[in-house]
């Protein structure tokens, strides 16, 4: 597993550990999890501009045989 670090500022980093305990969770879970989210929402929204665009430009991807 690769590991990243992740500078947070002493009240960002109190947050998260209140969190953590609050819902039985570790704090690298918990940035775990919104790092996930945020990868899945991020893949979804340009997934549909790559969608978007090759249909706006499908003549000329068919045309460059693509």
């Amino acid at each position: 597993m690769n590991e990243l670090t992740i500078p947070l500022s002493d009240a960002e980093r109190a947050e998260l550990a209140d969190l953590a305990d609050a819902t039985g969770r570790t704090p690298e879970e918990l940035a775990l999890d919104a790092v996930q989210v945020r990868l899945r929402a991020e893949r979804g929204r340009v997934g549909a501009e790559a969608e978007r665009l090759a249909q706006r430009h499908a003549a000329l991807l068919k045309r460059l045989g693509a």
